[in-house]
């Protein structure tokens, strides 16, 4: 078992606390409590409750006094190595129980963290995963976060395990090769569900087939598997055309990943998860057909694995339109009706609201400034008007992306509008809030061989470059309606992602600035910049009576830059960043 490095200075006294009466084991019934008073000052989960809303109740920090919020402390991280490396992302969420902070580095090493004193963060310990530091497994590289089990702090791995580290010590309890094939691997938070530890295969892009896979959570024992890409004769698999292609095998090597935690409803035991793009992403001669399920929510029975019911956002996708991103569940009444709601900010730019309870179309609206590659939405069935379920290629709006044609320009960019990171839900107010990007990309097609395909090596298909600069903007929508109530544009693309509490909503900005807006007007209200590129949401929760904001920042430096020049010089650093009003 491996041991971990317990930091001089800082190991009594943290343990110590760590047996006091403060402190109790994660248990599901505390999960399932996640958005109740009795831990309003946690966060125990990814998105914080089972529902993704990313939604805190704590007001002490507000409109009347936000401005007055400074920092409260910095806690810098590891995950450069090796050394000079420097190039993954800082995508978690903290996570806070009791005073105890949990993150991950971009290699997915946990953290824990004494944050009780509310003027320091002392690191208790580091798990040693035994990660394989390997630079030709960080492009890319990326790391969203942990969850918390009993005594048990779990993480996914980039090369295919899932660890479990013992809360109180750091040692590894339990660990499992979950990953079997080349390339298979993880990025997202492990999702905890009852006794089991949800985990999706995050490296579609890697010429792999994604599935989402269920864990004992004390063992790490399998105890189902759900393959995103059916196999022949499977339900699904009729929409990959492999044969047409004369490529039986396209299926094998078809994508659609999971790499963003998914959502739970308890009252009827479905988990529910976004699916990522077909591969190869740019050319769909490889692999015609709708390519069942990617860009989908996929909605899945929590115990047994078996598919209820699926939406596809983008059959046929040619544009790396994603919809892995977060799946929002509320309680809505919509045109007049009480209605339980799945509500999904698109990669593709538009705004989606299902009827969680069976997949069905509700409503859809444009959230961005510039659609080009679809006219619409069909209101009766939310497929875009120029889906044809006759034809294995699908042609949309923007023109086609083929082998013998030149390239394609599409808006929204190819990283969206809202790529994966976190959207957020005020329950109070009915409003749905997301940051993302607002650009067009240039797309092309390069061909590949069945036989020159190499599972676990990047296969795209194709090129993309982004037109032109992207900027950014934040986007407020009413549930009930669809529509927007408030946007405002910014300066940079949003790859950070939002938090609400009641009076305000939060992100990050690749420049380094963490900022607060009002959650009516998204007009700002408080920023500071400290540097870091951010890439991660932030959180809040409080020790004692006193709030705190977090965000982790750093990694890729001028990599960041989305074409503002201006950021290409920014430095690669690995921080946690806290704030308070003092």
């Amino acid at each position: 078992m491996r041991m971990a490095r317990l930091l001089a200075g800082t190991c009594v006294a943290a343990l110590a606390l760590s047996g006091s009466a403060a402190w109790a084991q994660v248990t599901p019934e505390r999960l399932a409590a996640a958005g109740t008073e009795a831990e309003a000052g946690n966060w125990l989960t990814v998105h914080k409750t089972y529902d993704s809303n990313r939604f805190s109740s704590l007001n002490q920090i507000n409109a009347g006094n936000v401005a007055g919020m400074k920092l409260a402390f910095a806690v810098p991280l590891g995950g450069l190595e090796p050394a000079g490396f420097g190039v993954g992302y800082m995508e978690g969420t903290p996570l806070v129980d009791n005073g105890f902070m949990y993150v991950s580095d971009p290699w997915g090493t946990p953290y824990k963290i004494d944050v009780s004193s509310g003027t320091q963060g002392k690191v208790v310990w580091v798990c040693d995963t035994g990660i394989d530091k390997d630079p030709s497994r960080g492009v890319l590289l990326a790391h969203r976060g942990l969850a918390l089990s009993g005594s048990l702090v779990i993480t996914a791995l980039n090369d295919g395990r899932v660890v479990a580290c013992d809360s109180e010590t750091g040692d590894v309890a339990w660990e499992q090769q979950v990953g079997k094939e080349p390339g298979e691997g993880f990025t997202s938070a492990p999702q905890v569900v009852g006794n089991k530890v949800l985990v999706g295969q995050s490296y579609g892009d890697w010429a792999t087939r994604g599935w989402l896979a269920a864990l004992n959570a004390e063992t790490g024992e399998e105890l189902w598997r759900f393959f995103t890409v059916p196999e022949p004769g499977q339900p699904g698999s009729e929409t990959w055309k492999c044969e047409e292609a004369g490529n039986p095998d396209c299926w094998k090597t078809g994508g659609a990943a999971l790499w963003v935690s998914g959502s739970y409803d308890p009252a009827s035991n479905t988990v529910y998860w976004g699916t990522g793009n077909p591969v190869p992403m740019f050319d769909p001669e490889f692999r015609p057909g709708d390519n069942l399920y990617s860009n989908s929510t996929i909605a899945l029975d929590a115990d047994t694995g078996a598919l209820k019911w699926h939406f596809q956002y983008t059959p046929g996708d040619y544009m790396d339109y994603d919809e892995v991103g977060v799946q929002l569940l509320m309680d809505a009444k919509v045109n007049g009706e009480d209605r339980k709601v799945l509500s999904h900010f698109g990669r593709n730019g538009i705004f989606y609201s299902l009827d969680r309870s069976n997949g069905s179309y509700i409503q859809s609206a444009q959230y961005v400034d510039e659609v080009n590659w679809t006219k619409g939405i069909d209101p009766k069935t939310g497929m875009p008007v120029e889906y044809d379920p006759s034809k294995s290629l699908q042609e949309y709006a923007m023109g086609v992306l083929r082998r013998d044609q030149p390239g394609v320009t599409n808006c929204p960019h190819y990283s969206g509008g809202v790529n994966y990171y976190p959207t957020a839900y005020n329950p109070a107010t009915g409003v749905a809030y997301a940051a993302g990007i607002e650009a067009c990309s240039d797309l092309g097609n390069k061909a590949v061989a069945p036989q020159d395909v190499v599972p676990g090596s990047i296969f795209l298909g194709g090129t993309l470059t982004t037109k032109g600069i992207q900027t950014g903007s934040i986007s407020a929508i009413d549930v009930t309606t669809g529509k927007s109530v408030a946007k405002l544009n910014t300066q940079y693309p949003n790859n950070s992602g939002m938090l609400v509490t009641p009076e305000l909503v939060w992100t990050g900005s690749i420049d380094g600035t963490i900022g607060a807006y009002d959650a009516k007007t998204l007009a700002p209200v408080w920023s500071m910049n400290v540097g870091t590129a951010f890439r991660g949401p932030p959180m809040t929760y409080s020790v004692g009576d006193k709030q705190y904001v977090a965000i982790m920042g750093g990694a890729l430096g001028g990599g960041n830059a989305g074409g503002n020049v201006e950021l290409t010089n920014n430095q690669a650093a690995n921080m946690l960043w806290v704030f308070a009003v003092n």
